[in-house]
């Protein structure tokens, strides 16, 4: 371990299992440009892919929209039924990184764990594509997936939504709006470390100001990049803390790393949400930092928190 890394997990009492990532993170080089920056991030990503699960069926697709033929990926596990329980998982990446690639090893993983159907969704980025564009993107793959159930091999009654850091705004927004346009239906949504793009004034962006992987500053970049016209600061498919209802949400898990300067942001949605009478599970994985669902195979306490999402995905779709 580097004298760097020592003291980034002395100073914020970092999880063991967190230390192959965070020693790979603090390795990368400064990025130059943006796509300098999406290649790095690439490369950093790759690092923790693993081989997908023998028997396993993936294909890729695109669905075709007006603004964007929309990138997927489909995840069909060994020995699934037909009609499968589905989840639509959206990717992060910061609103202006990540694809289908990227996070090949955790949609396989949901996929194996839970026994479901999984379908990947890429989004157009920012800043070439700022706000609205991947919220767009994001709801029109839900709407196609649903509407085309069949199709994927999915009981349409039985479909969940899951992401992790932009991709955990983008789960939220598009439930919302799944919300607010009568459908489709989602039986669950797991939102994962995700960064809800607010001013930055709750007290985490202070105490995890410095923090790895999601800091003070890189929040500040994403939220000028993916919302630069100040009017979208208050548009709720934007920041779902801007949202004026949390009602007729469906359950929901909200899952924060514990060194992350949003974490205060994932806490009070799932305050909001449970005060609005939905069923929210609130999860800090402490000592863990952001990303953390991409460590599972770097020791059992990462691995443990992943299965948290796996349990909760399993139950609300096998209750349908």
């Amino acid at each position: 371990m580097t004298d760097n890394v020592s003291a980034i997990v002395a100073r914020y009492d970092i999880h063991p299992d967190m230390v192959p990532m965070l020693e790979e993170f603090e390795s990368l080089p400064v990025a130059q440009t943006f796509q300098e920056g999406r290649e790095i991030w690439s490369s950093f990503c790759r690092k923790a892919m693993r081989p997908r699960p023998d028997g396993m069926t993936v294909t890729d697709g695109t669905i075709a929209t007006d603004a964007y033929a929309i990138p997927i990926r489909t995840y069909r596990p060994a020995g699934a039924a037909d009609p499968s329980p589905g989840i639509l998982y959206i990717h992060g990446g910061g609103f202006i990184s990540g694809d289908l690639d990227t996070n090949d090893t955790v949609a396989w993983g949901l996929a194996e764990e839970t026994g479901a159907v999984v379908v990947s969704t890429h989004y157009r980025l920012a800043p070439e594509h700022p706000f609205p564009a991947a919220h767009d993107d994001c709801y029109a793959a839900l709407c196609h997936v649903a509407a085309n159930a069949q199709t994927f091999g999915i009981d349409p009654a039985r479909l969940a939504i899951c992401g992790d850091s932009a991709g955990g705004n983008l789960a939220a927004t598009v439930t919302l709006a799944a919300r607010d346009r009568g459908g489709p239906e989602i039986a669950a949504q797991a939102i994962l470390y995700p960064g809800f793009r607010t001013d930055g004034t709750l007290p985490s962006f202070t105490t995890y100001g410095e923090a790895p992987i999601q800091n003070k500053a890189s929040t500040e970049k994403y939220r000028a990049l993916y919302m630069p016209d100040p009017a979208t600061h208050t548009n709720p498919y934007a920041c779902p803390l801007m949202a004026g209802d949390y009602g007729n949400l469906p359950p929901a898990l909200i899952h924060v790393a514990g060194v992350d300067a949003a974490r205060d942001e994932g806490e009070l949605y799932a305050e909001r949400l449970a005060d609005a009478g939905v069923d929210a599970t609130y999860r800090v994985a402490e000592g863990m930092i952001h990303s953390f669902m991409r460590a599972r195979f770097d020791g059992p306490a990462a691995a443990a928190e992943f299965k948290v999402a796996i349990d909760f995905l399993s139950k609300h779709l096998s209750e349908r």
